[in-house]
């Protein structure tokens, strides 16, 4: 009985990890592709809900802005970037306050790859839509810091 039961334990665990090996090579290369916009960005008003803002004031911003979301595996319930420079994200009530760094300096890495050779901000936002971490990468000294 002990056996099988490990057994399953082994088997999930080598599940799991072919599960995110296969979503990890399956998200691309770490490119995000332009968007064909046909039409122009609608004028925000009264009438507009926050569900339907746009998650980059570029095409380019507005691509990584959805694949943050739709990659996030549920981490991250919104993103926007603006000026391709600054990225923001609502983080859902799953996120641990012991995480919330590390997922930063992840979406830190993915977001120089997808806009190099400048200074970047990311802005972390709890699920109140407070400020709660701010990060900030600095291109010259190749250092990331936290406030």
């Amino acid at each position: 009985m002990i056996l099988l039961q490990q057994s399953r334990k082994i088997l999930a665990t080598f599940v799991l990890i072919l599960v995110l090996m296969i979503t990890t090579a399956c998200s691309g290369n770490g490119t995000v592709t332009q968007v064909d916009r046909t039409t122009n960005p609608p004028v925000i008003g009264r009438d507009v809900t926050y569900a339907e803002l746009e998650r980059g004031n570029t095409p380019t911003g507005q691509t990584f802005g959805n694949w943050v979301v739709q990659t996030s595996r549920g981490l991250v319930k919104d993103a926007y970037v603006r000026d391709n420079n600054k990225l923001g994200v609502v983080i859902s009530p799953q996120v641990r306050p012991n995480e919330v760094r590390p997922l930063a300096k992840s979406l830190v890495q993915g977001f120089r790859k997808n806009f190099p050779n400048q200074d970047l901000t990311v802005l972390i936002y709890g699920p109140d839509k407070k400020l709660i971490l701010t990060t900030e990468y600095d291109t010259q000294t190749n250092q990331v810091k936290y406030s």
